[in-house]
């Protein structure tokens, strides 16, 4: 701890004695050459200047005395010599007080700070009292909180059930009123009908007795009474029929009307039906179309605020045909460099003239010297010459270069075979000068496929995995189509083209295969008839760049790579947002890609976790919170390597 002053460092007393005892010798020796008379005068009786105080200082130490008793024995000797040595007393003296004055205000200073180490302890003893009331205090809370959730929730489900019961309940009701309308409605009907049949009774009866009223007062009255009598009791006798066939048959619909109605009620249910089913799927489109809509507007808002960004922030376009008189070659190269790109392109390209003008005019590189972070193949310290070789010359190398590598074992890393190849092919002495020559030129070059993959490989950001599979798949498909080829005349139809492709590339949609059938030179106003000549799609220029057919195979296969990683970044996504667990990245992998092998699974979770496979549990005895990663660092570390679909992802269940 700081004192708040800087002391003097002063030697030790072991240190002191032995000097004191140099100076007494050199004294000794000086008064006896001189006269016996002034030698030193002899010293007192009981006291010899031996180690004895010295060796009382050990046994202190050895015991672990206090501080000031450790200091004693040293003190005593050096009074001894104060004592002894007359003439040098008021210098040992001026010494020891010093050295007491500094022992004294250390002393002090130990005092002081004792104090508040004391002080110390006690404020550590009260913040932790505070923290633990506080916690006890968020513990009682948090048991509250348990308990009033808890009751919520209880509540909640009484809620519910009452909510079920009056549904019922209403339910009920609602069959019951049904009936009940049924019931009267049908009452009704039948007390109309009896009415019209009494009223056609009457009306009857009324004929009848105007039709006999003419000579009635010449019956016999004896006889009308009779006729009366059994008029009335038929009349009861009907009346009884037709009050039975009514209780009987008021309720039922005569068999015409119930076919009539029947076949109304099933055309109906039919025309319901096909009603229903229309509406359903016109719902389901009206969603589709509201979630494409909002989409839309999404994209618009977007495309908007791009569009009025870019008004705001754009220049004039420039004018591409003053750079004819800059670019070396003139307007015929510039013309052929440009063709076929856009401004962002074009913008690549003039850099590239640009910085290849002004890597030819350095005539050295300095040197990024020894650091961690320079790459094994450039760490040197000092000027490096630049040999300047032409765009040409690089690419052969690189080419000459990879065709090494793939010719042997894979033992060593890119960046150290890489040397070793400039070693092997220029010498030690021009191995490092011929590194940063390449290096400056494939960080220049963009826009050249060779350089840029090779820049890619050699910096880490690529697995050679990935180059070498790409040239083994465009091999394969070359293969195919040779053996297609059964006349060897370099020619294919274009269904024989589709065919190879469907087969070589079973995972990729409809959509796909028609891009690299276009990229191959068939479009859809041509003839499936028309041939093509495939062997021109595999072939490269002077500078290695491949065909748009290759080109498209590689700017798909890059997508699919992006997509497999984003759906797999979507499944970790349900429950994870920062890290991820082992066991739930090998989870994750199955759930996207069913038919991934154990030895692909665990390749990818190696590279994802930079852990040899090796040293990987095994399926079943992984625990959920053993070995964690962030999730983006694993994802950054799986675009490094070779990470494609297998199979087909299985259909989700319909919910």
């Amino acid at each position: 701890m700081a004192t708040g002053c800087t002391l003097p460092q002063l030697p030790r007393p072991q240190v002191l004695v032995a000097r004191l005892r140099v100076v007494m010798a050199s004294q000794q020796s000086w008064c006896h050459s001189f006269s016996s008379a002034s030698r030193l005068q002899p010293q007192p009786s009981g006291v010899t200047m031996d180690d004895s105080f010295l060796t009382k200082d050990k046994s202190t130490q050895k015991h672990k005395l206090p501080q000031k008793r450790r200091t004693l024995p040293y003190r005593e000797t050096f009074e001894f010599f104060i004592e002894d040595f007359k003439t040098y007393k008021p210098l040992l003296s001026s010494i020891k007080n010093a050295y007491e004055r500094i022992l004294a205000h250390q002393r002090e200073k130990i005092r002081a700070l004792e104090a508040l180490k004391a002080k110390l302890v006690i404020v550590n003893e009260e913040c932790n009292e505070r923290i633990l009331a506080m916690r006890a205090e968020e513990r009682h809370e948090i048991s509250l909180l348990k308990k009033e959730k808890m009751n919520l929730l209880k509540f909640i489900d009484k809620k519910n059930e009452e909510m079920i019961s009056l549904q019922s309940q209403v339910t009920k009701l609602r069959k019951n009123l049904a009936e009940e309308y049924l019931h009267y409605l049908s009452e009704r009907d039948a007390r109309k009908i009896l009415i019209a049949d009494l009223n056609k009774l009457r009306y009857q009866q009324e004929d009848m007795s105007l039709a006999q009223s003419p000579g009635i007062w010449g019956e016999d009255p004896v006889k009308l009474t009779l006729a009366l009598k059994m008029t009335r009791q038929d009349l009861t006798r009907t009346q009884m029929e037709l009050n039975t066939m009514k209780a009987n048959f008021g309720d039922v619909v005569p068999r015409r009307d119930f076919e009539t109605q029947e076949k109304t009620n099933k055309d109906l249910q039919e025309q319901l039906d096909s009603l229903r089913a229309s509406y359903e799927e016109v719902r389901k489109e009206h969603e589709i179309l509201m979630q494409l809509h909002m989409s839309t507007l999404k994209e618009r808002d977007q495309f908007y605020s791009e569009l009025q960004e870019i008004q705001r922030t754009s220049t004039p376009r420039p004018d591409w045909s003053k750079c004819e008189d800059v670019v070396a070659g003139g307007p015929e190269r510039w013309k052929m460099l440009a063709e076929g790109k856009n401004s962002d392109q074009l913008v690549d390209v003039l850099l590239e003239e640009i910085g290849s003008g002004l890597l030819r005019e350095k005539d050295f590189f300095p040197g990024l010297g020894y650091g961690e972070a320079i790459p094994a193949f450039l760490r040197f310290d000092g000027l490096v010459e630049n040999k300047k070789p032409n765009k040409k010359d690089v690419i052969n190398l690189l080419k000459d270069a990879w065709k090494e590598r793939l010719a042997e074992e894979q033992k060593e890393t890119f960046p150290d075979f890489f040397f070793n190849f400039l070693e092997h092919r220029f010498g030690p002495n021009d191995a490092i000068a011929w590194a940063y020559t390449v290096f400056e030129n494939i960080k220049l070059f963009h826009s050249n496929e060779v350089m840029s993959q090779f820049y890619a490989v050699l910096m880490g950001k690529w697995s050679e995995n990935v180059y070498i599979t790409q040239k083994e798949t465009v091999a394969q498909l070359l293969k195919e189509m040779t053996n297609a080829d059964s006349k060897n005349e370099g020619l294919l139809t274009m269904e024989q083209f589709s065919t190879i492709l469907k087969s070589t590339f079973p995972l990729k949609t409809e959509e796909q295969i028609q891009e690299l059938m276009e990229a191959g030179g068939w479009y859809p106003s041509s003839s499936n008839a028309d041939l093509l000549n495939y062997r021109s799609l595999f072939m490269e220029d002077e500078e290695g760049q491949s065909e748009p057919f290759v080109q498209k195979l590689w700017k798909q296969y890059m997508n699919e790579k992006a997509e497999y990683l984003q759906q797999l970044k979507q499944e970790l996504c349900k429950e994870l947002h920062e890290v991820v667990t082992l066991p739930k990245l090998r989870g994750a992998l199955m759930s996207i890609d069913p038919s991934l092998d154990k030895q692909t699974v665990n390749t990818y979770i190696s590279q994802a976790f930079q852990l040899p496979e090796s040293q990987l549990p095994e399926e079943g005895d992984e625990k959920e919170e053993g070995i964690v990663e962030i999730l983006q660092t694993a994802l950054e570390r799986l675009q490094v390597i070779d990470i494609r679909r297998v199979g087909p992802r299985e259909p989700e269940p319909a919910s």
